[in-house]
């Protein structure tokens, strides 16, 4: 393992400690916003729900751009631009005091998110060589979880629920990262891949590259529905804990899930990573969605602190399932020229992020917090939906595979 570790690139090594402690500062941050709105600005659920899904809807719309763009003028112009503009997001969430100023900065907080992290995905696939991929892959999903295991904690303890202080420190870590984002560019610049010389594809021709994709398609809908359960962690179970008058100090509950959460991350995600590896990263997918639906089935039946535990356990297996072969998936399937964009496009399945807390709100303004399995169980159905998306993408890339190593034989 220490001979695989050393392998890595530094400037790897710079986004995956940086990547750890901005999630740490992120998570002390944004999962309470909604509990934030919620009870300081006396926001209703819906009003709530938009303003928390406007990030990922940002996100949407900008991921492919971000993808694309990094392909042709460089990782390194996307990365400082989007690192610095991140970090000044934080400080206008932190001087924030009325729910448009929350709309705005968390607008743009989903724009740099979107443009930030599938060109860092990409370069890191850039600089890895193919037998450590997985590896780092994996060593930034454990790192995004290490931090998230103590920031909801430190946030807890900070008043995030009630303050916008920590908004503070998150801006400034990322004038830090961005700072030593800048120095690793300048001392490894003649390492880094070239651009390429051919002529840049249109916008329209490179987005016609991925939708062309059978398989690619059939996942980009199906994690869409992943991600709309996914969603409802960080948005409609938290206004759904501080809401439901059977839980007393809902927020203290949710942050004590949201790290549980990470803990159940780090402890699982070598076993099942070595596990699935032996496996099509698409099955992983499968078994993802099918944990998340049945875990929020499980948020709304629960009325005690111990099967909203076991909940989140299921949740995190989930997950884990989901979004570590996910970066291998997409690596797999996407041409070496063509990274960015697919790193960016597969960001369209963030739709599923926009619609969550949304459709979260709609249902808790509709049933109340005290009838959880009314809220819950469609929510469920709704990510139970990317079950035959994903099962078709998984059919097609046996047949894909199975066509190209028939054409090695025959060549």
């Amino acid at each position: 393992m220490k001979h695989h570790l050393r392998q890595i690139h530094p400037l790897a090594w710079t986004i995956i400690i940086g990547t750890m402690f901005g999630r740490l500062v992120t998570s002390m941050s944004i999962p309470f916003l909604s509990i934030y709105l919620t009870r300081v600005l006396g926001a209703s659920p819906t009003e709530t729900g938009v303003t928390v899904a406007v990030s990922s809807l940002a996100g949407v719309l900008i991921s492919f751009y971000g993808g694309y763009i990094s392909d042709r003028i460089g990782r390194k112009i996307v990365m400082l631009v989007s690192v610095f503009s991140w970090a000044g997001v934080f400080f206008i969430f932190s001087s924030a005091n009325h729910l448009w100023v929350f709309f705005i900065a968390n607008t743009l907080n989903g724009l740099c998110r979107a443009v930030f992290e599938p060109t860092s995905r990409a370069l890191l696939s850039d600089i890895t060589s193919s037998q450590h991929k997985l590896l780092v892959f994996n060593l930034r999903y454990a790192a995004i979880n290490l931090g998230v295991v103590f920031g909801p904690i430190i946030g807890l303890y900070l008043g995030s629920a009630e303050s916008t202080f920590p908004f503070v420190i998150s801006g400034m870590v990322y004038i830090v990262y961005g700072l030593v984002l800048l120095v690793q560019f300048q001392s490894w610049h003649a390492n880094l891949p070239k651009l390429t010389e051919s002529p840049a594809p249109s916008l329209r021709d490179a987005l016609a590259t991925t939708t062309r994709d059978r398989v690619f398609l059939m996942v980009l809908i199906g994690t869409t529905f992943c991600e709309l359960g996914f969603g409802h962690f960080g948005s409609t179970l938290a206004q759904y804990l501080t809401l439901k008058p059977h839980f007393e100090d809902g927020s203290r509950i949710f942050s004590y899930m949201f790290s549980l959460n990470a803990v159940t991350v780090l402890v699982v995600q070598y076993p099942i990573v070595r596990t699935a590896r032996h496996y099509s990263p698409i099955v992983s997918l499968i078994i993802g969605n099918i944990l998340l639906a049945a875990s929020l089935l499980l948020f709304g039946w629960a009325e005690g602190l111990t099967l909203l535990f076991i909940s989140v356990i299921l949740f995190t297996i989930g997950e884990v399932l989901l979004f570590t072969m996910m970066d291998l998936l997409i690596d797999r399937i996407a041409k070496p020229e063509s990274k960015g964009i697919y790193f960016g496009t597969i960001g369209f399945n963030h739709l599923g992020s926009v619609m969550a807390p949304v459709f979260g709100g709609l249902l808790l303004s509709q049933y109340g917090a005290e009838n959880g399995l009314n809220v819950f169980v469609p929510l469920a159905l709704m990510t139970a939906l990317g079950l035959p998306f994903l099962w078709i993408a998984h059919q097609r890339l046996l047949s894909r595979e199975k066509k190209e190593k028939v054409f090695q034989v025959s060549a």
